[in-house]
């Protein structure tokens, strides 16, 4: 372990996390990236939402390019995932693998990860390369247009993303993944209001085929374009319960309008925290977050040159 500790310990190289260590470098401040490479992003086949790319660009692309502005202006970005994070007054102390360091201060971005259909794991993979599986209809709806699409959800989150992609196209399909469809009435209604045809779970299985996917429940087979799964996420908050972050009902780190969580000297952005979901939105948080660190740096001490 380096004697001299770190300014920012950098949790997850995603677009919050790559963001903020791009701007941590800019202000002259050592910042260490450590990342477990199993970000969302990087799994994206093509974005068409983010600004500055007219024909889209994928989401391990864009991470590469981060990757590589970060280093250039000194950031240092390091594989693993960070096991232990313990708050040893006044500093921070984090392990993963054989590495360990000390720093002054921590951005949690961590992310969540989608829960999956029932599949393969490489079919899956392959499914969501061919656009056959989405999981995001404000980045992807657009793709969708006058398609057919199957929407795996219940309760009130799998209406709201029927209804949604609803806007995109007239044949849309919610199906329940497991037994019969829970939602209230006034879920029902909606869905009768917009047309969306509803099918009763189980869902068993999901398979691809060149140019459909098929999901198979208790009542038959269903084929389409793509399909949605709306089955929610888990979000990776044990490294935030570890040192103590206050942590809202939905699982989510709770902070402050400057990234801050209720630990002093740790920080959260990015799908880690309660936000729209997007990689522009993750971005603009990193920059907050990396912005805040460094003026509550300067508090504790004057950076000057």
């Amino acid at each position: 372990m380096d004697d001299k500790p770190l300014d920012c310990l950098v949790i997850g190289g995603g677009p919050a996390g790559l963001t903020a260590a791009i701007y941590l470098a800019r202000f002259h401040l050592n910042a260490l990236v450590v990342d477990g490479g199993k970000g969302r992003a990087a799994t994206i086949p093509c974005t068409r939402n983010h600004a500055g790319y007219p024909d889209g660009i994928s989401g391990a692309e864009l991470i590469e390019l981060m990757k590589e502005q970060a280093q250039k202006y000194g950031a240092k970005i390091v594989d693993g995932t960070v096991t232990r994070l313990e708050h040893v007054d006044p500093l921070f102390e984090a392990e993963w693998g054989s590495g360990k360091v000390r720093s002054r201060s921590v951005l949690l971005a961590t992310g969540v990860t989608n829960r999956r259909p029932p599949m393969d794991e490489d079919l899956h993979d392959e499914a969501l390369t061919r656009g056959q599986i989405r999981y995001c209809p404000i980045c992807d709806g657009y793709e969708v247009t006058d398609k057919k699409v199957g929407v795996l959800g219940s309760g009130h989150h799998g209406v709201a993303e029927a209804v949604f992609l609803r806007g995109y196209t007239a044949d849309v399909t919610l199906i329940a993944p497991h037994k019969a469809l829970d939602v209230s009435d006034v879920d029902r209604l909606a869905l009768e209001k917009a047309g969306i045809e509803t099918v009763d779970g189980p869902a068993e299985a999901v398979a691809i085929g060149k140019d459909c996917i098929t999901v198979d429940t208790a009542d038959g087979h269903f084929t389409f374009d793509s399909i949605y799964p709306a089955l929610g996420s888990d979000v990776h908050g044990q490294l935030a319960k570890m040192v103590g972050a206050r942590m809202g009902d939905d699982g989510c780190v709770g902070v402050d309008s400057h990234m801050r969580t209720s630990v002093e000297g740790v920080y959260a952005a990015g799908d880690l925290v309660i936000g729209l979901d997007q990689i522009s939105s993750a971005m603009g948080q990193g920059g907050i977050a990396a912005t805040a660190i460094r003026n509550d740096l300067a508090k504790e001490q004057p950076l000057l040159r």
